[in-house]
């Protein structure tokens, strides 16, 4: 068994009913676990999970998983997954489960994983906690980081500050600088608000002045009970000028600079699966794994109508198989007529069902963001295209190496 780095996720009826006529079982070919739920040591502002009426757990004051859980997730999930397996942990902030607890982890990969077996570990951090020890894990097994971190000083703190209300940055740089010098494979993860949205050259010449080659982008939508935006949150017509201008200073760094989102259009635009479940015609490829061994099919859909089950109790197979796990799936084939007739559907096949679902609870509305798409797509399709047939062209290219 070999433990690598991450490749870096019908109708309602019971949760716990099964129906073999829904046609063929899409395999769950990811796990998103929440070691530590929701629960977080810092406070940002914008922050999805804070204070979720909806939260299953929200009366809990400490989530933690144990080690008998961790035990029978990875042991059922290896065997269902063989030939390879893919475990991704996020929060809440998932090093509060602590170093010993991913030590336990790596060592039941070992103990579980069968010969010829690939395990892949991935883990999305605000970096607060990370240490030395913590870099000698990650290195030894080659996990990939995504590291929270939204811009310049001024910038990364304004939403993004402790418990205390003090700014994070300062600490988020200093593990940045010690995952770069200990070789550690990660990428940044930069929240797209009212903070930094409006300055696309600013924040591209930042993170390559910090030797970053390696971004996502995520776009900020969240509202009022109304279907109001929150004050944070972007507008459309905000990203889709953020997008382009940010194609544009990517464009000559497009070989040694890696943005998720354009990978991920390269990707559909060669006719391969893109990187990002928000792209894939179904919500079915990953599911979300609560500290309790609670199974979701989406981390923004936590919420006890869509639960398919818990690992304590039922096997993989019987999880992929339920019809709450169909009908999720099915909420991003729900075609608003705009996309019907849209030339870009077939790259963007609706958007996120998060994003359409949002504002006043529709899974049939247009995704908030499909004006941003619009533009990216008609400023980014042409260029990838044309690259895409010269390097065909040439020693067998894959767009998930880069452009």
């Amino acid at each position: 068994m070999g433990i690598a780095s991450n490749p870096f996720p019908l109708y309602v009826g019971s949760g716990n009913s099964l129906d073999l006529g829904l046609g063929p079982t899409p395999r769950i070919s990811s796990l998103l676990i929440k070691p530590a739920s929701a629960v977080c040591n810092l406070d940002c502002a914008y922050c999805f999970y804070l204070d979720r009426d909806a939260d299953p757990y929200k009366a809990l004051p400490a989530r933690a998983m144990t080690l008998d859980t961790l035990e029978r997730l990875v042991d059922t999930y290896l065997f269902y997954s063989y030939p390879s397996g893919v475990f991704a942990f996020q929060g809440g902030e998932p090093t509060l489960a602590g170093l010993p607890f991913f030590e336990k982890l790596v060592e039941f990969q070992k103990r579980y994983g069968r010969d010829g077996q690939t395990v892949s570990n991935a883990l999305q951090t605000n970096a607060i906690l990370l240490d030395q020890h913590w870099c000698d894990l990650f290195r030894s097994y080659q996990w990939l980081l995504g590291v929270s971190l939204d811009g310049p000083e001024e910038v990364n703190d304004r939403y993004r500050f402790n418990k205390q209300g003090r700014g994070t940055w300062k600490r988020v740089v200093q593990s940045v600088e010690l995952l770069q010098r200990n070789q550690v494979e990660f990428n940044i993860l930069c929240v797209l608000s009212q903070a930094n949205v409006d300055r696309p050259k600013e924040l591209y010449r930042f993170y390559r002045s910090l030797g970053i080659d390696n971004l996502q982008f995520i776009p900020l939508a969240e509202f009022d009970q109304d279907g109001n935006p929150l004050p944070f949150t972007i507008s459309p017509e905000q990203y889709g000028r953020f997008l382009c201008e940010v194609f544009d200073l990517w464009w000559p760094d497009r070989r040694k600079v890696r943005i998720r989102f354009f990978d991920n259009i390269a990707e559909a635009l060669a006719g391969q699966k893109p990187g990002t479940c928000t792209m894939h015609e179904t919500c079915d490829s990953y599911v979300v794994v609560e500290y309790n061994g609670d199974v979701y099919p989406c981390d923004f859909f936590v919420e006890q109508s869509w639960k398919l089950g818990n690992i304590v109790v039922d096997s993989w197979p019987e999880i992929a198989r339920r019809t709450r796990r169909y009908s999720f799936a099915s909420k991003k084939t729900l075609a608003h007529p705009e996309c019907q007739a849209c030339e870009y559907q077939s790259i963007c096949h609706g958007g996120c069902p998060k994003l359409r679902h949002a504002a006043h609870a529709r899974f049939e509305d247009l995704d908030y963001f499909c004006q941003a798409y619009k533009m990216i797509y008609a400023r980014s399709t042409a260029p990838l295209r044309a690259d895409l047939a010269k390097m065909q062209r040439g020693a067998g290219f894959h767009p998930a190496a880069g452009l």
